[in-house]
């Protein structure tokens, strides 16, 4: 069973074509249920953020593991599966991880080294464990792709500048109201100072929206969202920043846009939340406050939505400037140094070794499992041959024979077993274990069968000696990991 990713992003294709693909939170669990009735899927994760769409999928063939997670996403996007795969890239085994380790890093984003993906692979994480759709493959992966990010973001100054998605485009609209602001140099850090943002959408990305308007100083926030529960919550929480802030529903976006300089769209909606006829209503309201030409007020439309929240002719209106997806997509400040990009890179490079020698340590366990296993029952076999030969033996020498039995076989097995586990290691060294499992006879699934740990245990209480700490310690150390993991240590 390997690994297989599927994935559309801003570097593989236009926007039109990621608003079609994009996977919004509500979608995200049936689909997961779909790939997991499918033949050859048997974990699932969905990473949908506002620039990617990525399916991470344990399959047991990689030809038709690819068929059927192309064959969903064709299906929910609507696109002919040539037009889909034009804008398509896919990983398998170690090049899906070492991608999902580049993305978490903040190496593959659209802005270089912002730190929110890291949360949105833990989203991505969380909702297919809710499922029970993440079994023992995606948890290693995803929990040691979350600990090559951190490791990344302290030990790097990749995100020095705490870019992200919405601090570039708040920069770009800052650059647009300096620019209409009297005396006001273009791109001055005061140009959002003392102004008026509406934030459309409270969920993860409007909550970072609003930490940002709340450090550039501006002086009102009005938080809409369909459920005004959650935009009241988003609200409060500006307040704490020490900025005036309101909750309005939906339906009064026309008098938010009207009292707004800009507008933060981040909704994941299907369809255009911000319509043309609500931006004409927002700018006639707008327009009966100004006394003069000269205090005409630009109003700038940060739109972070995919789909895209603003409907496309917006941007056509006079005094009216979008900013999507695409136009960040072309912005300079979303690079990162060369130097902590390098950096960055090695980390994953590392990283990806230390969790490939893991994988393949994983793999090799069962199979020297067995071996001790098939070796204990010939022990006990030949001990009890040994008892009807000789029914008048007395307990004491028969327990001193048993002892000498077991340790000569485990003395005679302690070389090559230790030996496999360091030869797995290696690239191809899954091909150790599987000349181990052809000399000794073992049966193709006696490995897997004494994988789980409770069965570990009944094999080295029924063995005695024959198991041996350091085997049981080998076995038991991807559990010990998870259970590490389950009890709030750093992922």
């Amino acid at each position: 069973m390997s690994v297989l990713l599927v994935g559309i992003s801003h570097r593989s294709a236009p926007v039109s074509v990621l608003e079609k693909v994009a996977i919004a939170d509500a979608d995200r669990p049936k689909l997961i249920d779909r790939m997991l009735t499918s033949s050859h899927v048997s974990e699932a994760m969905i990473v949908s953020t506002c620039n990617r769409v990525e399916v991470y999928a344990v399959v047991d063939a990689f030809h038709g593991g690819l068929a059927e997670v192309g064959d969903l996403l064709t299906k929910h996007s609507g696109l002919p599966l040539p037009d889909l795969t034009k804008h398509a890239y896919v990983r398998y085994s170690e090049a899906a991880a070492e991608h999902l380790f580049a993305v978490a890093s903040g190496l593959d984003s659209m802005v270089i080294g912002e730190q929110q993906v890291l949360s949105q692979i833990r989203g991505a994480y969380a909702s297919a464990d809710a499922q029970q759709a993440v079994g023992r493959t995606l948890h290693e992966l995803a929990q040691h792709a979350l600990r090559v990010g951190k490791r990344v973001h302290s030990e790097t100054g990749i995100d020095r500048a705490g870019a992200s998605v919405v601090s570039v485009a708040l920069d770009r609209a800052q650059q647009v109201l300096g620019a209409a602001a009297a005396g006001a140099a273009a791109g001055s850090p005061s140009a959002l100072a003392g102004r008026t943002a509406a934030v459309v959408g409270a969920g993860a990305m409007g909550s970072l929206a609003v930490a940002h308007l709340a450090r550039a100083g501006v002086d009102r926030i009005i938080v809409v969202n369909r459920t005004i529960g959650r935009a009241a919550r988003l609200a409060e929480t500006a307040g704490t920043y020490g900025v005036a802030a309101e909750a309005l529903e939906l339906s009064r976006l026309p008098e938010a846009m009207a009292a707004a300089d800009v507008v933060i769209t981040c909704t994941g909606a299907v369809g255009n939340v911000v319509t043309l006829a609500d931006t004409h209503r927002a700018l006639t309201e707008r327009e009966r406050g100004v006394e003069s030409a000269s205090a005409e007020r630009p109003l700038v439309f940060c739109d972070l939505g995919l789909p895209r929240d603003v409907e496309h002719a917006v941007a056509g209106l006079p005094g009216v400037t979008v900013i999507d997806i695409e136009t960040l997509q072309r912005d300079p400040a979303a690079g990162a140094a060369a130097d902590d990009t390098a950096a960055a890179r090695a980390i994953v490079a590392d990283e990806l070794a230390k969790y490939l020698t893991g994988q393949r340590m994983a793999e090799v366990t069962p199979t020297v499992a067995a071996l001790r296993q098939r070796a204990a029952e010939v022990v006990e076999a030949e001990l009890l041959r040994l008892d009807s030969r000789l029914p008048s033996l007395a307990d004491p020498e028969r327990d001193e024979v048993a002892r000498t039995v077991r340790r000569v076989v485990d003395k005679l097995l302690h070389a090559p077993t230790v030996r496999v586990k360091q030869l797995a290691s290696t690239p191809g060294g899954d091909s150790y274990a599987e000349a181990l499992r052809e000399l000794f006879e073992l049966k193709p699934g006696a490995a897997q069968a004494v994988a789980t740990p409770m069965e570990i245990s009944a094999i080295g209480d029924h063995a005695g000696m024959l198991l041996t700490d350091a085997d049981i310690a080998l076995v038991d150390d991807f559990t010990a990991s998870q259970q590490g993991d389950e009890q709030g240590q750093p992922a």
